[in-house]
């Protein structure tokens, strides 16, 4: 099966006297030997037999000793030829656009070029620094492990593999918020979930027991010795009133 390449259509020189047999011309396909018989002006269709054949009978001789019946018509040859020169004009003229493009942004590709070279030497520059610094914080850690130290400069709760947790799952938790528990002897809770555990736990029992009140839920979220003796006294008032007291209750009847 033929190919429309250029090589084709154009025609390629081929030197026949590297090849002694029309056999040989025939291996190098149908394509290569269209496009050599095209070159010389000579009839390009057939078989691939009938081509190497026509192709070698033009070996070593003149165009005046070729049998004039191999070579195409005049007409055909003049057809061919008017394509090929209205094609080559066209690539010419789009040739001429492109090189007058070139010439006019001349001067900001040559300021692309340079920008572009300074962004990569740049970014080399930085990239080298990052790399001494992770070099520097890798020897600190290799060192802090010889030791016997883990390396944690910003004081990170330890994970269960003894090292640091990631900042951001320290932030994710709110590791980084610390609540107060007056009640508990202004103990620290660090992040919501222990703050919120520790109203169940011991010592804030103990703190509300040493107050002399019960650790209901009436108490939850309070922290301050203050409030919670308030809301101590507003619940056992509460209670008074509600309490069924039988002497008003005969004063009512009589």
């Amino acid at each position: 099966k033929e190919t429309g390449g250029a090589l084709a259509k154009g025609g390629a020189y081929l030197d026949l006297n590297a090849f002694s047999s029309p056999e040989e011309l025939a291996s190098l396909g149908l394509d290569r030997l269209k496009s050599a018989l095209l070159a010389l002006g000579m009839k390009c269709g057939g078989t691939l037999e009938e081509r190497a054949k026509r192709l070698f009978a033009a070996k070593g001789k003149s165009f005046e000793d070729i049998d004039q019946s191999l070579f195409m018509k005049e007409t055909t040859k003049g057809k061919r030829g008017t394509k090929e020169s209205e094609r080559n004009k066209e690539i010419a003229g789009l040739e001429s656009q492109i090189y007058r493009l070139v010439e006019l942004l001349s001067e900001q590709r040559a300021s692309t070029i340079e920008n572009i070279r300074r962004k990569q030497a740049r970014a080399g520059e930085e990239n080298e620094d990052d790399d001494d610094a992770t070099a520097a914080i890798s020897d600190d850690e290799s060192d802090t492990e010889e030791d016997g130290l883990v390396y944690n400069p910003k004081n990170l709760p330890l994970g269960w593999d003894g090292k640091p947790i990631p900042y951001w799952l320290y932030k994710l938790h709110g590791l980084n918020m610390y609540y107060n528990c007056e009640i508990c002897g202004n103990h620290k809770y660090r992040g919501p979930k222990a703050f919120q555990r520790h109203f169940a736990e011991w010592r804030h029992a103990h703190g509300m027991r040493c107050l002399g009140i019960p650790n209901t839920a009436h108490f939850a979220n309070i922290v301050l010795i203050e409030d919670a003796i308030a809301l101590w006294n507003k619940l056992k008032h509460n209670k008074d009133d509600e309490r069924w007291k039988p002497d008003m209750e005969v004063g009512l009847f009589e």
